[in-house]
């Protein structure tokens, strides 16, 4: 019986840990841009310069770009048709979870024996952009937006999350009709 009373907790808790762990992804793109002429790319130093993290992470956000894109069939020129740029958010996410399970009525958090209270957690939540310019028109023609957690990572597992976000990110370039 006492079990029973946990178990959505226990589900709650489970919900919240699978979510830290998902990549939200988002894409836009210019219409009129012919992406199957593009066949090459350099990345944008001055725009990745630019980009607020540690020189460890630029590098391996470029590398996992790289690897993304040569795996599509594109090259790295030094007279490409893409210049590939980057930039980064980075905020503190602040979660409340009323957790009012249980029966009963009233202001006692006893009354009805349920359990009842609230569970607050905190995790740092960065966005990574890549943007893909047109060298011929220096328009922006493509923008991926991935978002995730980054909490506290050792440095295997931030390289892995890293190949992870920028190949969820990338998995929207070349757009499809009707995306």
């Amino acid at each position: 019986m006492q079990m029973k009373k946990f178990l959505p907790l226990a589900l709650l808790v489970v919900l919240v840990m699978s979510s830290c762990t998902s990549v939200r992804v988002v894409s836009d793109y210019d219409t009129t841009a012919s992406f199957n002429t593009y066949q090459s790319f350099a990345f944008f130093k001055p725009g990745v310069d630019k980009a607020q993290i540690s020189d460890l992470d630029k590098k391996r956000i470029l590398r996992a770009i790289d690897t993304e894109l040569t795996a599509k069939g594109m090259i790295k020129s030094d007279n490409p048709d893409l210049l590939i740029s980057i930039f980064t958010k980075e905020r503190e996410r602040v979660d409340v979870y009323n957790n009012n399970f249980g029966w009963g009525w009233g202001w006692n958090p006893w009354w009805g024996g349920g359990f009842r209270g609230s569970t607050v957690s905190s995790r740092t939540e960065g966005t990574l952009y890549i943007d893909l310019i047109d060298t011929t028109t220096n328009e922006l023609v493509w923008q991926g937006m991935g978002t995730a957690n980054i909490s506290h990572l050792s440095v295997d597992k931030k390289i892995a999350r890293i190949q992870e976000i920028v190949g969820k990110i990338l998995e929207e370039y070349p757009p499809q009709a009707g995306q």
